[in-house]
């Protein structure tokens, strides 16, 4: 019995590095990495995009607006109570500054991206006569062969 377990015991540095060698192979595969590099633009274009619509775009419109203060402290009052809507004004046109980007790229690039592509694999050429001669000889060849 004391052998039995000998030779099932379990030795945790080989079952490491067969993890490590799995993760190693899932992590570096082409897909992973590529959406690890679109994750990480995203995020940057994400900020960039909130900068331009914070520090750009809204106070170019508060410059055309009714308040003296920034947008971040605009109010609709109503019967005596206010609500602020200076910053989901700012976060709806950051929202919508970034699903236009994210049409745009989709559509026309990417739509670019695939017509091209399914120009590339176009139809094979028609076989000329010697390839129609030769591929008749292989069929013959081949029936004749067989019982």
């Amino acid at each position: 019995m004391a052998d039995e377990t000998k030779s099932s015991s379990f030795n945790p540095l080989s079952a490491g590095r067969s993890l490590f060698d799995e993760f190693k192979s899932f992590a570096f595969k082409g897909n992973v990495v590529d959406l690890a590099v679109g994750v990480i633009i995203g995020t940057a274009f994400g900020g960039l995009v909130t900068s331009l619509v914070k520090n750009i775009i809204m106070p170019a419109i508060a410059l055309f607006t009714w308040s003296k203060t920034g947008y971040e402290k605009w109010e609709v009052a109503y019967d005596g109570k206010t609500v602020p809507v200076g910053l989901f004004v700012g976060d709806v046109l950051n929202f919508l500054v970034v699903a236009l980007v994210l049409f745009i790229f989709i559509k026309k690039f990417l739509g670019w991206l695939m017509k091209s592509r399914k120009e590339e694999v176009k139809a094979p050429p028609p076989l000329t006569k010697d390839q129609e001669l030769l591929t008749e000889i292989r069929d013959l060849l081949l029936s004749k062969s067989q019982p």
